[in-house]
């Protein structure tokens, strides 16, 4: 019988298009075992990169962490959750809150330091932008990865959401800097920059998928899936160097990773399918985003080598490359009396790529010579100074600030001392002092004890949040595995 060809619709004209294709092209074509639910055949690389890290994704939800690597893991839940309590009343935690109050959600996560119930992904955008605020999160020196600031707020968010306890929280966040950094390490992390992008934003939608997708209890094929969402979500470019206010900076490294993993994990726990090796197929990941990629750094020791416990918390508040001549500069001036009368001349040497960074820069935070400048005036660098526009703008700053010089020195490019300091200093007196700090204080070479993480935490979280919660809640970060329900935390951390 003749039917009118408009009754053919989209879904029948598919259905016979792939009946043609199946007799165009001979099944002789294709190899391997057939996927889950409809995936077509395809032939299965024998690395099977992505298949091997989502069986690790799903096995890590349930896998027992070694004593240090949890001691380590809640170190830097609660360096990041100082970060995010101080950075909410920096502009970009004011310009985040302000956004999301106007977003709307459903209720399943909490914005810190607010009475605002948000969407999860909501919420892990403006808790990690929180996160970069203040320049006080973690960072992997070799990856150049700052993977606290987005991957703890988005599993945060994720945990919330769910009602997971304490240790799945933990587990949660240990993986997803383990996928933080191995992303870069399979990049090339050296090669990221050279092609103009963010080390910091790349990873960090990578980190934070996995550590919701761990929250989320998604099996083989939805951590398949939720990382080719992440992948399509990956971005970021170097030009933040060049934000005057850390607000587009701190999207960039923090709440854009956080929100993208944890609307990674969202859309696929809700049914959204994907990709299945995007890792290694046809137009993969590694492909796009490197010219020497090294995909088996994407799975290279895991379950033995955590990075959780690899990165360094600062105890200064400034940029990275600031850390270690920082250290080096107090040190002198302490053990030589160094003043504004008897300095003439400071110079300091960084690595390259870390100079780069902090030459001069608008914000004050990642502006080296700002940063030593006022060292020598106070003998001190606070909070309060490394953020200050004002005090930068100081005459008695801006003439300190003429005598300090930033040198780029290549010979100080070493993988095993990424982010070294020298620092050289000519007194009036024509005597020449100098110190190198190859690993600054907070690094695995010089690690911070609980202790000092606590009163780290505390002097950032005290201000906001009052001496009495904030006592409360070192204390149960630090005994996080008790933790029956993240939900827990919610009085301790909202209006």
């Amino acid at each position: 019988m003749w039917q009118n060809p408009r009754m053919f619709t989209r879904r029948r004209i598919l259905q016979g298009t792939g009946g043609f294709l199946a007799a165009a092209f001979p099944s002789t074509r294709v190899t391997g075992r057939a996927t889950r639910r409809g995936q077509e055949s395809v032939k299965r690389p024998s690395s099977d990169i992505t298949g091997r890290l989502a069986r690790y994704m799903v096995e890590a939800r349930d896998r027992s962490l070694p004593h240090a690597v949890a001691r380590d893991g809640k170190h830097r839940i609660l360096d990041t959750l100082g970060a995010m309590v101080s950075g909410a009343r920096l502009k970009p935690g004011e310009m985040a809150i302000r956004f999301v109050r106007g977003q709307g959600g459903a209720p399943e996560a909490s914005i810190l330091t607010t009475d605002i119930r948000t969407s999860a992904i909501n919420a892990a955008l403006a808790n990690g932008m929180f996160g970069h605020a203040d320049e006080t999160d973690d960072f992997e020196p070799v990856t150049k990865a700052h993977p606290g600031c987005a991957v703890v707020p988005a599993a945060l968010a994720m945990a919330e959401r769910e009602g997971r306890s304490g240790t799945e929280l933990l587990r949660a966040v240990t993986l997803g800097y383990d996928v933080c950094c191995r992303f870069l390490m399979a990049l090339g992390p050296d090669l990221v920059r050279a092609t103009h992008r963010s080390a910091e934003g790349t990873s960090a939608t990578f980190g934070s998928a996995a550590a919701a997708a761990s929250l989320a209890r998604l099996d083989e094929k939805g951590m398949r899936h939720a990382l080719s969402y992440a992948a399509q979500q990956v971005s970021g470019i170097w030009s933040w160097a060049r934000d005057t206010e850390h607000v587009e900076k701190a999207f960039d490294l923090g709440g854009m990773g956080a929100r993208n993993g944890v609307t990674a994990a969202v859309m696929v726990s809700t049914g959204f399918t994907g990709v299945w090796d995007v890792l290694e197929g046809e137009h993969n990941l590694f492909e796009a985003f490197s010219t020497e990629p090294k995909p088996e750094e994407m799975v290279a020791g895991l379950g033995s080598r955590f990075f959780v416990t690899e990165t360094a918390l600062k105890i200064f508040s400034v940029g990275y490359p600031i850390q270690a001549p920082l250290d080096a500069f107090l040190r002198l001036r302490r053990e030589h009396g160094l003043t504004v009368d008897n300095v003439a001349r400071i110079v300091v040497k960084l690595p390259e790529d870390g100079a780069r960074v902090v030459d001069n820069r608008a914000m004050p935070d990642v502006n080296c010579q700002y940063i030593i400048a006022v060292a020598l005036i106070d003998g001190t660098v606070s909070f309060a100074e490394s953020h200050s526009h004002e005090r930068m703008a100081d005459p008695q700053v801006r003439a300190v600030k003429e005598r300090v010089q930033l040198v780029a020195d290549r010979s100080l490019k070493d993988p095993a001392a990424p982010r070294s300091g020298l620092v050289e200093v000519t007194l009036r007196d024509g005597r020449t002092v100098s110190h190198f700090t190859r690993h600054p204080p907070g690094t695995k070479e010089s690690p911070l004890d609980t202790g000092g993480v606590n009163a780290k935490a505390r002097g950032l979280m005290e201000p906001v949040l009052g001496g009495r919660r904030t006592d409360a809640l070192i204390e149960r970060v630090n005994a996080l595995e008790e933790l029956k329900d993240v939900r827990e935390l919610r009085p301790l951390l909202t209006l």
